[in-house]
């Protein structure tokens, strides 16, 4: 699994940190880090929680990666944002219980955490249990498991209403304000991650007439 982490402008400092507790959890299964900032406050490239939003459906959309991880400071932001876009189905995650009942319940490809609040005495920990607690088990499975089927097909459905009730993402990014999608696209690390990891090149090439404007 290709996992990208993102950070927006007010918790850039706390990047490095969250970056390496994740990869200390995943890397042993397997996993992918691809860490697409920002990576400090000073960063030239600011991110916005909206943008977050536009970054984590072009990467999700494009098969670029599987699951985000994201936040803002209270982890609201940064979910509404995600889930404003086709093919995002992200989860607000405080604590260990949030992540396993969303892997399980909810099923969807990215967590909004609060990287803010609580931010004291044994965050590291926290965010430790929660990405450990992301990865125990298939997800989807259901919880608790007699509820599965319902759970499975109530997915199915918000599934299938996202798909009528949102736009197509490179209509999307053809028609958002043009100054919003280049400050989330811009990035020199984005470029170099999301090409080389891309997979649908309608999406590559709706990125690039953005980048080339």
């Amino acid at each position: 699994m290709k996992i990208a982490l993102i950070n927006e402008n007010s918790q850039a400092a706390k990047n490095a940190l969250i970056c390496d507790t994740l990869k200390k959890v995943v890397e042993p299964l397997g996993h992918e880090v691809h860490n697409y900032g920002m990576y400090s406050a000073e960063d030239k490239e600011q991110l916005t929680y909206v943008q977050i939003g536009i970054l984590s459906a072009v990467l999700l959309n494009s098969g670029a990666c599987d699951l985000v991880i994201t936040g803002c400071g209270t982890g609201e932001g940064a979910m509404l944002a995600c889930n404003s876009f086709p093919g995002v189905l992200c989860g607000h995650v405080v604590d260990p219980t949030d992540a396993y009942q969303f892997t399980q319940v909810n099923n969807g490809n990215a967590i909004s955490m609060p990287f803010a609040k609580g931010w004291g005495w044994g965050c590291e920990l926290n965010l430790q249990y929660v990405f450990e607690k992301l990865f125990v088990s298939e997800w989807g499975l259901g919880y608790p498991r007699e509820r599965a089927v319902p759970e499975q097909r109530n997915k199915k459905i918000l599934d299938e209403v996202k798909k009528v009730t949102h736009t197509d993402i490179c209509y999307i990014l053809e028609n958002l304000d043009r100054e919003l999608v280049k400050g989330a696209l811009g990035g020199a690390k984005f470029q170099e991650l999301f090409f080389a990891n891309c997979k649908d090149e309608r999406i590559a090439s709706a990125v690039r007439k953005v980048l080339a404007e």
